[in-house]
């Protein structure tokens, strides 16, 4: 798997590769003959979101090829070796474009035909930059196949080269009489899916912004899925965050957005699939560092193991749950409700109304709920009461922060301020809610080492050390909270 950075060019059929000379070592050219099959649905869904699977014969890297957008100009690839079959898709790499595939036949929709001629710069041994000049016949299967022929240039940053060695090639390329493409892909410039719908909204609503925000967080969910699916760092947490902005979004913006009610239920059902593994995953890592920390002669009984394989096993059993959960039709039926509302959403009389008036009331009125949630608190008198509704007004405080995270892009830095102000409450009360759970399952492992009669010694060490960081974070609660509502009467 690696991170391909490339710039594509579009140019003329006697267009001739400049002089590159003085930017580095110049090796080549060298001439290969690549054949690549293309795989996707019969109404090509992999393409329409950007998503390149091939599998590829000639050249230096023969195989299958999946193509995964992560930003402009940056894909991710995956590489499995060649297979004898020209029909069936490797296994591992179907399962990695299930959430776009849903269900869906993979099957063979082109086929392209690439002479291609390879120059790198290079520093002694150190690949720098490619540069493919590459002469393409395309062919599109259907009930009649389409021929189509063109050139292109290519400029791929290599490990050992720079994004501004990248970006000089590319002054150089252009200067020659080369164009940047707007395809993302050969396969793209060959098939020109369909755009995905977007929804008519009116420039500068409450719509425009509100539907702009969704369709970003979809994106961003969607992304995070293949990552999930390979179990890669940090993936199920980005995915569940995405899932969380859009359920906080369908709330915050409900007289923009109407009748979402039951997609936010299934984001809420999602974020707990997801939820399990990733509290592991915090928990493990917290445990960790803390062991980590404590001079050897603390550590005593085989506590490094239960806090540490024992917990990973129970995370890789979670993320079977959710491998199990990501392929069944109840996801599929979810992402295709989000698909939908950000196309053709039902709208509400306040989308049409400008972005900056109806959008910053929104803003205001989230935070006015993190305040009215902790006057509710502070007037319980029970103690365990009052703490379990402090735990409300930490989610009144992250649904804050992610509507004016929501907006700041379009409605302004105050709105930025707003939401690192209700970070900071969500954060402070956070630090004692996690120590608080930490504190439970410490208890709970320590149990079960005792009735398995080991020395549970250093479990009473860590929940010592776990109820003094809650501790300090519940007594610094109160001048938090007192200098944020100062800070944010200033914003808002």
């Amino acid at each position: 798997m690696g991170i391909e950075i490339e710039d594509k060019f579009d140019v003329p059929p006697e267009y001739e590769i400049p002089d590159l000379g003085g930017l580095a070592d110049v090796a080549g050219p060298k001439s290969y003959q690549l054949v690549a099959l293309y795989f996707d649905t019969p109404d090509l869904r992999l393409a329409a979101r950007g998503v390149t699977l091939r599998r590829r014969r000639g050249g230096a890297d023969a195989g299958w090829h999946l193509k995964l957008p992560k930003a402009k100009g940056v894909r991710q690839e995956i590489t499995h070796p060649l297979t004898r079959s020209t029909k069936i898709v490797p296994p591992e790499l179907a399962e990695l474009v299930r959430a776009y595939a849903r269900g869906a036949e993979l099957k063979v929709v082109a086929e392209l035909e690439t002479r291609r001629s390879v120059t790198i710069l290079k520093d002694g041994e150190t690949g720098l930059v490619e540069i493919a000049d590459d002469r393409v016949k395309g062919t599109v299967y259907g009930d009649e196949p389409k021929i189509v022929r063109w050139r292109e240039v290519e400029a791929e940053l290599l490990e050992g080269g720079t994004r501004q060695l990248l970006a000089k090639v590319g002054k150089r390329l252009r200067k020659a009489g080369a164009s940047a493409s707007e395809s993302t892909s050969k396969l793209a410039k060959l098939l020109e899916p369909a755009p995905l719908p977007t929804a008519p909204t009116k420039p500068g609503s409450a719509g425009e912004v509100v539907v702009g925000y969704l369709e970003g967080q979809v994106k961003a969910l969607l992304s995070q899925d293949p990552r999930v699916r390979r179990a890669e760092e940090d993936a199920v947490h980005q995915m569940r965050v995405a899932a969380r902005r859009l359920r906080s979004a369908l709330k915050a913006f409900k007289t923009v957005v109407t009748e979402t009610g039951e997609v936010q239920e299934e984001l809420r059902w999602l974020g707990t699939v997801l939820g399990e593994a990733r509290d592991l995953e915090v928990i493990r890592a917290r445990f960790g560092k803390a062991l980590a920390g404590l001079a050897p002669e603390l550590v005593t009984g085989p506590i490094q193991a239960r806090l540490g394989s024992d917990l990973r096993k129970r995370e890789e059993e979670a993320y079977e749950r959710i491998k199990e959960a990501l392929s069944g039709d109840r996801y599929y039926v979810l992402l295709d409700a989000l698909d939908r509302l950000v196309a053709a959403p039902a709208l509400g009389k306040a989308a049409a109304k400008p972005a900056q008036t109806e959008l910053r009331s929104v803003a205001a009125a989230n935070w006015n709920r993190v305040t009215k949630r902790y006057d509710e608190a502070q007037a319980i008198e029970d103690e365990e009461r009052r703490e379990i509704a402090m735990h409300d007004v930490r989610k009144a405080a992250k649904r804050a922060r992610y509507t004016a995270e929501a907006l700041q892009p379009s409605l302004g830095a105050d709105l930025g301020r707003l939401a690192k102000h209700a970070e900071n409450v969500q954060e402070v009360l956070g630090t004692y809610q996690d120590g608080v759970v930490a504190q439970e399952t410490l208890a709970k492992e320590a149990e079960t080492a005792r009735q398995a009669g080991e020395d549970t010694f250093t479990y009473g060490l860590l929940i010592g050390i776990e109820r003094n960081a809650a501790e300090r974070a519940h007594a610094e609660f109160p001048r938090v909270w007192k200098e944020t509502v100062k800070a944010v009467s200033k914003v808002l």
